[in-house]
């Protein structure tokens, strides 16, 4: 019998894929990955396949596909982290009425969360105040009630005194750079003084004035007078001056003006007309008087129980530059105001002389003094917070 040369044989003999498949190759596709992939198990299911299942003592390595399929999953698999994301659901309260140009605004701000978190965040957004009163937004937030709040701090007098600050009057020159003025200012104040919440971002409308019964030219005139002011720090001018504070938030204004409980307003130009306020006043002094500031704040356990990447989301969103785009839309819509309301027959719209408007000045300084009381005791340094506004306002290309 011939001898035959064993490794003469190998070589000659080509090998033979097993159970009829062609052997590995690098142009083979890659396997599709349709859930989570557990690479142990990958690597062992391969490996089995070229094993001889009557053979447990011998010793086996990974195949090049078990491997390639293992690496695979991980590479593809990685990405994967907004799919296993928990979805929540988000509750946006807004008081003002469904027409008002801020809730498109937040409505196209919480649609741009749904894109960024692949649709892991979604929102609901309720106006009209159907979550509850305007004056209780704030605690709203803090408790639960709404996930995200629109409030006025100066609902609630002393207790946002910092915040306060931005509502004296002859600061700001116009709502949508003065905006991200205010927010970028705040942000140094926000943990510690809304430390109930998660704040946002703040915002500012178009400058309001007064809107009245009778003729407002020299502070003398608000001698006697009851006035709904927009914030506490206006309400502060308007005590000093000799006037009447009434407490109304914007929703009940019309009402508490058409009763007599009220002779005249603070307000933007734009709301008069929405909130019905033309049919009860008819002179409007044209003078920058003052800006109501805003904060969106949301509820911190809402925002602690999201993951990391959704986190992520929110805070990208809570900016200077949200700021302002949510911001935007409405001081345009306050600024065009001005003019729709000058054009409606039985209302005067007039300006003031500069020795009135020098008057105003003058009249103003004891509310900042107030004003600086109150941050005092606090445990801030007012004019330090002041100037920083100051400093905010000139950068942004929003100061008087």
């Amino acid at each position: 019998m011939a001898s035959i040369n064993v490794e003469d044989h190998r070589r000659r003999t080509p090998r033979k894929s097993r159970a009829g498949k062609p052997p590995f190759t690098r142009s083979m596709p890659l396997p599709r990955l349709t859930a989570p992939v557990d690479f142990k198990q990958t690597i062992k299911k391969e490996t089995m396949k070229t094993t001889d299942r009557h053979s447990p003592r011998r010793s086996v390595r990974p195949s090049p596909a078990a491997l390639l399929a293992a690496c695979a999953a991980l590479v593809l698999g990685t990405p994967a982290v907004h799919a296993q994301d928990k979805p929540v659901q988000l509750k946006l309260s807004s008081w003002v009425p469904a027409q008002h140009p801020l809730n498109p605004a937040l409505q196209a701000w919480a649609d741009d969360i749904k894109k960024a978190s692949n649709g892991t965040l979604t929102a609901i957004l309720f106006p009209s105040e159907q979550l509850g009163k305007a004056f209780d937004h704030y605690d709203m937030a803090r408790d639960g009630i709404a996930d995200f709040s629109y409030v006025n701090p100066g609902y609630q007098p002393g207790r946002f005194p910092v915040m306060a600050g931005a509502s004296l009057p002859f600061l700001f020159a116009n709502g949508k750079e003065g905006s991200a003025a205010i927010d970028d200012w705040y942000r140094n104040y926000a943990a510690k003084e809304m430390k109930d919440v998660k704040y946002c971002f703040a915002f500012v409308h178009d400058p309001g004035t007064f809107h009245s019964r009778k003729k407002i030219t020299l502070p003398t005139d608000i001698k006697g007078m009851k006035v709904r002011p927009a914030t506490s720090t206006v309400g502060q001018l308007i005590t000093s001056l000799g006037g009447t504070n009434v407490q109304a938030s914007a929703p009940e204004s019309r009402d508490m003006l058409e009763r007599g409980v009220a002779d005249a307003i603070t307000f933007p130009w734009g709301s008069i007309g929405l909130f019905g306020i033309d049919k009860v006043v008819k002179y409007h002094m044209d003078a920058p008087l003052y800006v109501t500031p805003f904060v969106w704040v949301m509820n911190k356990g809402k925002y602690d129980a999201m993951s990391a990447g959704q986190k992520k989301v929110i805070d990208d969103h809570c900016t200077s530059e949200w700021a302002q785009k949510v911001a935007g839309p409405w001081a345009d819509f306050e600024f065009g105001g001005r003019a729709k309301i000058a054009a409606q027959s039985g209302h005067e719209v007039y300006k003031l002389t500069p020795e009135q408007l020098d008057a105003w000045r003058k009249a103003a300084a004891p509310s900042e003094a107030q004003w600086a009381e109150s941050v005092k005791k606090v445990g801030e340094d007012p004019k330090a917070v002041m100037d920083a506004l100051k400093g905010s306002l000139t950068k942004y290309k929003s100061a008087l």
